[in-house]
């Protein structure tokens, strides 16, 4: 089972729409996928539920809240997860009160609880595809000790340029003392520009810099937003447009 946490410790930077869109496609082509959000802003359960997606229970913070106290007979993961109207993909959602738990979680060091639930899930899923909150907390951390692979999405600004070293130390960091399987997979530039000189400046910095940039670049587009507007995935929504044909590339490119 392949385990991907996209992240990112700035918002705004298209994680949820990078983490959808590429299940999405994974699910399509007949992956069993599993969407992990655990970013309170529910962009991610939104995204793949519709406007109902407070209502899906149970969801992450009800699988987290099992773990503070002993239960004789507690739920599998299995039962926090819930199907799509996609067929193949399938989420555990997130919840906006996610942060009411973050401390107890801490206190009671159950940072591994996360790894060891998609370790009794690995039958059943061929990918996982973790969201996560724009912070370096318990969530990510959580989300990047139970992942093999980091995507980090990247929009083409200066202070995202400065942050983005924090970040890989970050994840440095805890590969060194969590998790020696996880690699930084890429670094997916998003919303580019490339008629614009900043953007192709700041790419050719991190290239000089020997950063992973991933040759796929995904366009500034209208479309990705009339995508959220109808909480349907490019693949299903556009299938034949230049951003999900981007995403479509993305996801060979990851594949090879």
């Amino acid at each position: 089972m392949i385990r991907r946490v996209v992240f990112n410790q700035k918002g705004g930077v298209g994680k949820s729409s990078i983490a959808i869109n590429l299940a999405a496609i994974s699910a399509a082509r007949g992956k069993r996928t599993l969407v992990i959000d655990l970013d309170p802003q529910c962009n991610s359960s939104h995204y793949l539920l519709g406007e109902d997606y407070q209502e899906v229970t149970p969801d992450i913070r009800d699988f987290f809240e099992q773990t503070l106290t002993f239960q004789l007979k507690p739920e599998g993961p299995q039962y926090f997860i819930h199907q799509t109207p996609y067929e193949n993909l399938s989420v555990m959602p997130a919840n906006a009160e996610l942060g009411d738990l973050q401390s107890k979680l801490e206190s009671k060091h159950k940072i591994y609880k996360l790894r060891d639930a998609l370790d009794k899930l690995a039958d059943d899923y061929d990918v996982v595809y973790i969201d996560t909150p724009p912070a370096f907390s318990f969530y990510t951390l959580s989300a990047l000790v139970a992942s093999d692979r980091c995507l980090i999405p990247f929009d083409c600004d200066e202070f995202a340029r400065q942050a983005l070293y924090s970040l890989l130390a970050n994840v440095h960091e805890t590969r060194e003392d969590h998790n020696d399987k996880l690699e930084v997979e890429g670094i997916v530039v998003n919303q580019f520009q490339p008629r614009a000189s900043l953007p192709k400046r700041i790419v050719g910095e991190l290239l000089d810099d020997d950063l992973p940039v991933l040759e796929t670049k995904i366009s500034a587009s209208v479309k990705m937003r009339e995508s959220h507007d109808d909480t349907c995935p490019l693949i299903h929504f556009a299938p034949k447009h230049k951003l999900t044909q981007e995403f479509v590339t993305l996801f060979e490119e990851l594949a090879h």
